[in-house]
């Protein structure tokens, strides 16, 4: 089945399979949901990532973190932001603080897929992909 946004369909398998409280997902792999799935391992919120299957049926297998005895998931939410009918683009000086730095903006730049922190660091701009904390 086609999918017109892989973003929203990434973050939402991720969200599921935490509510389900699944030892891992399985995302379908291009090259921005592997940049995506890279920050989320960099922050901590998964614990690894790795491609499987070969041409068209290439995919993701994200390994998810959970946290105590009754395993609560690492992520509370993902909200995708910018969408194709609506994007949403801040400038260095605009760029979003998720609850106040608790949680990351995963934000599109001209120098690649990062957070909110790493590109006011940097002092670019881009399109804010989605919030997770």
């Amino acid at each position: 089945m086609a999918v017109n946004d892989t973003i929203a369909d990434m973050l939402t398998r991720i969200r599921n399979a935490n509510l389900a409280r699944h030892q891992t997902t399985q995302v379908p792999s291009t090259k921005l949901t592997r940049s995506i799935a890279k920050v989320l391992q960099e922050e901590g919120f998964i614990a690894e990532f790795a491609e499987a299957g070969e041409g068209v049926s290439k995919h993701l297998r994200i390994a998810l973190k959970y946290k105590g005895k009754n395993r609560s998931p690492i992520i509370s939410k993902l909200q995708r932001v910018s969408r194709p009918g609506l994007r949403v683009y801040k400038n260095r000086k605009e760029l979003p603080r998720v609850l106040g730095g608790i949680g990351i903006a995963i934000i599109s730049t001209s120098h690649g897929i990062m957070t909110d922190r790493e590109a006011r660091r940097q002092g670019v701009g881009g399109e804010v992909l989605c919030y997770v904390w």
